[in-house]
């Protein structure tokens, strides 16, 4: 059986948006990257939290979940956004470059329609700071189906803490658990 994907936004969980003042929390350290498609004389800022990188990997090297990135940066985030956290190279949900004006086009985050195409039948916790109460329904609609998904929406000044990824390792080994207790086993099929 294959461990739940854990799907990782950026902009909002490892990457807060700044105050109202600009500032940032002070855990963060400033780095200047530069994304495919610029110059390297236009980087962009961003603020990453050093303790996001050892959190995460905690949670990964446990096997109970199979991460992957779902962000808008695709696949700079293994590229840039990753490696200043230590985190190794990670697929990515290959996401669109849509022509939206706002996050929520149809009333739910844009991203969903091509996570629920990506992850088929597959578990799922996804970490993103910009759900609405449409993506928690078809989260729970996955899971009555048997696709067991939990969506985690870290506050986006905030971004990702300690208990978002415990609640991802506790919320993990539960599913691995419940599927273990109901596995056939093959030896007895092989008795019968």
């Amino acid at each position: 059986m294959r461990p739940p994907y854990l799907l990782l936004d950026i902009d909002g969980v490892l990457i807060p948006f700044p105050e109202a003042d600009g500032s940032t929390p002070a855990t963060h350290a400033r780095h200047d990257v530069v994304p495919t498609g610029r110059s390297a004389d236009n980087p962009v800022t961003v603020w990453l939290d050093p303790t996001h990188g050892p959190m995460l990997m905690d949670v990964i090297r446990t096997g109970l979940v199979t991460p992957a990135w779902c962000t808008s940066w695709r696949q700079d985030a293994t590229t840039l956004i990753g490696p200043l956290l230590g985190l190794p190279s990670l697929p990515h949900v290959d996401l669109p470059h849509p022509q939206i004006t706002t996050s929520h086009p149809n009333g739910y985050l844009w991203k969903r329609d091509h996570v629920d195409a990506w992850l088929g039948d597959a578990p799922a916790v996804w970490i993103d700071d910009d759900f609405t109460s449409l993506d928690h329904a078809w989260a729970e609609e996955r899971t009555t189906r048997g696709a067991a998904t939990l969506l985690i929406q870290p506050a986006p000044r905030a971004g990702l803490q300690a208990a978002h990824v415990a609640e991802t390792r506790a919320w993990a080994a539960r599913l691995l658990s419940a599927r273990s207790a109901v596995a056939p086993d093959p030896n007895q099929a092989e008795a019968a």
